[in-house]
């Protein structure tokens, strides 16, 4: 597919100003130049081009918010002083499997002054002696070179960066949606120590009158038995009088029986 139908088919019905992606890949180039990419991409910020039989980017456009651009597997040996005034703000560059032999070629990306990732995979400048000291030397903007920094350290992938930073942002909306503002579960915590505190002491009071009602009653029952003990002992005791008395009553009958008896016989 020729490029410029690769270009309407990617559009999908929107508008060049509304695109920030934009992937051409195996697609051909007419004449090794680029053919329906112009000026309304503004916004576009990825651009991969890869193995497309680009020879020339002089038909580049103007992509001032281009942050990516893939070339790779090309055969692009030189015209690389287009990107610095086309793209100034590229900070990814890839331009592996191109036709690349020689530093002077590379020096000029020395005006790309925010690049910090380029990747020359497969290009014969490789094959130099000294070939990563000397391009950290001459693009000392860079931190990347073919995915490691200059104490090897390997390039993180910013699509996992991207992914991993989004699933922390969604957690944490997450989070700040479904979980309780901060403080929220401690006040909680403490008014429910409080009502628990607060049932204890009713539960406390209720058996306390209770307990005091129990006593009261009790010993109100204790007091009524006493008394009633006592109205039994004085009726007894009042029974023995009575008898006592009833005795005396009857030896005085019979004494005065007796005295009377002695009287008539005198």
């Amino acid at each position: 597919m020729e490029m410029k139908k690769r270009i309407n088919l990617e559009l999908r019905d929107r508008a060049p100003e509304e695109v920030t992606e934009l992937v051409l890949d195996n697609c051909l180039c007419v004449n090794g130049e680029i053919e329906g990419l112009n000026d309304t991409f503004k916004k576009l910020e990825f651009l991969s081009m890869a193995n497309v039989e680009l020879s020339s980017l002089a038909r580049l456009p103007s992509l001032n918010k281009l942050r990516k651009l893939e070339l790779s597997d090309n055969i692009i040996s030189g015209g690389l002083e287009v990107l610095a005034e086309k793209c100034p703000n590229l900070t990814y560059l890839n331009l592996s499997g191109n036709k690349i032999k020689d530093l002077s070629t590379v020096e000029a990306l020395q005006n790309l002054k925010n690049l910090k990732s380029l990747d020359l995979f497969n290009c014969e400048i490789t094959n130099l002696e000294d070939y990563r000291e000397s391009i950290f030397e001459l693009l000392q903007q860079i931190t990347y070179l073919d995915g490691f920094d200059q104490e090897d350290n390997e390039a993180p992938d910013s699509e996992e960066e991207d992914d991993e930073d989004g699933d922390e942002d969604d957690e944490e909306e997450e989070e700040d949606e479904a979980g309780p503002p901060e403080g929220y579960e401690e006040e909680e915590e403490e008014e429910e120590d409080e009502d628990e505190d607060e049932d204890e002491d009713e539960a406390g009071s209720e058996l306390g009158e209770g307990e005091e009602e129990v006593g009261l009653s009790y010993l109100m029952k204790e007091e009524i038995q006493d008394e009633e003990d006592d109205d039994d002992y004085v009726e007894e005791g009042e029974e023995e009088e009575e008898e006592e008395e009833e005795g005396l009553r009857g030896e005085k009958r019979k004494r005065d029986a007796e005295d009377d008896g002695e009287e008539e016989d005198d």
